[in-house]
């Protein structure tokens, strides 16, 4: 494989009495290679000769294909997303499947058939077997990028996974009985958790990331500009979804109650700031979940997870009459595609209209 030509320099070394040729490596890192002493090379000018054959040897060498394991070690320190989450669920795919079957491998030796066949051979759902797949397609991208492999198109392009784009289940999206039977038989504050998710379309990482800072009385606005995942403080899934949001009076109501009631009232402190961590960190999801599950047992309605909250947001704003482009921005999608397949803007007063009309149906009898 043709490489970028090598450029370097011949020094003596008055130590050895040799000839060396010093030059930089494609990383940056200094190379030296003996050429030889003064009874192989009596002059300088024989040794830029030895020196001109090496660098032509060192520009068309090919470079050693990695393992798996070892290109993986460098992706952690050089490419590997800072996001938490993102990296937590990356580090997972590597730890539980990718390693175990590929570590010992080349890159190479990952290509289309037998990648997709692995896959298949998995008791993995169809979305877990594309989030490996999407790993592998981050590893060989790198390997590109490194220039430990030639560039060229991506083997995991050619990885089908049937059933990759559908639910095994389809989302519990809650009606507004269901959800006035479940909100009743929840504590505080994970009462007013479930009433924020399921009024503002909240992910249960940005609803708990909230503090008493983010919510703008006056003008009746809440910021969303953090989330949390296992109590790891990091920024929100997308840029879209950091914004500002309007707020009804109803629930400018609810969230002052429950500042009036909480001992972590200060304009720092996290808006449902733990006891148990003395309000250096939000409750935990965990206690969140089991809390909901607890709930909707009781309420007799199927058990459900904390996101099915923001399903059922996403369904009230629809039953309300919610043009699709204001959902959009409720929603916080980058996309529109992801709410629906129209295009559109709007303006902060049809997003104030649909919040106040969900907000009604969330504390109907909540309250």
């Amino acid at each position: 494989m043709k490489r970028a030509r090598v450029k370097g320099r011949v020094v003596w070394n008055k130590r050895y009495g040799t000839w060396n040729f010093l030059w930089a490596d494609a990383e940056g890192k200094n190379r030296s290679r003996k050429l030889g002493d003064l009874s192989e090379l009596p002059t300088r000018e024989i040794a830029l000769t030895k020196a001109t054959a090496l660098g032509m040897e060192l520009r068309f060498r090919t470079p050693v294909v990695p393992k798996v394991k070892d290109l993986i070690d460098r992706y952690r320190s050089e490419k590997m997303p800072d996001r938490f989450s993102t990296r937590y669920g990356y580090e997972s795919w590597i730890k539980n499947h990718i390693v175990p079957r590929w570590g010992e491998s080349l890159i190479t030796d990952l290509q289309a058939r037998e990648v997709e066949q692995w896959l298949k051979s998995l008791p993995l759902s169809p979305k877990s077997m594309m989030h490996i797949r999407g790993v592998i397609h981050q590893l060989w991208r790198f390997a590109m990028w490194e220039r430990t492999v030639p560039a060229q198109m991506n083997p995991m392009e050619l990885v089908t996974v049937k059933g990759a784009t559908k639910r095994l289940r389809k989302p519990h999206n809650l009606t507004e009985e269901e959800f006035r039977k479940f909100v009743v038989r929840l504590e505080e504050p994970i009462r007013t958790i479930a009433l924020m998710c399921v009024s503002f379309g909240l992910r249960i990482s940005e609803a708990l990331a909230l503090k008493w800072s983010d919510v703008d009385w006056l003008n009746g606005m809440l910021r969303i500009q953090r989330g949390i995942v296992r109590q790891r403080v990091g920024a929100v899934k997308t840029g879209e979804s950091e914004r500002s949001m309007p707020i009804d009076p109803e629930m400018i109501v609810v969230l002052g109650a429950w500042k009036q009631t909480t001992q972590f009232s200060s304009e720092a402190d996290w808006v449902f700031g733990s006891p148990a961590k003395i309000g250096r960190l939000p409750v935990s999801y965990p206690w969140v979940w089991k809390s909901f599950q607890r709930a909707a047992i009781e309420a007799g309605i199927s058990q459900f997870g904390t996101h099915s909250l923001r399903h059922s947001y996403r369904s009230w704003l629809d039953a309300v009459g919610t043009p699709i482009a204001v959902q959009q921005k409720l929603m916080r999608h980058s996309d529109i595609r992801t709410t629906f397949n129209i295009y559109g803007d709007v303006v902060t007063d049809e997003m104030r209209e649909a919040h106040s009309k969900v907000v009604k149906m969330a504390l109907s009898r909540a309250i």
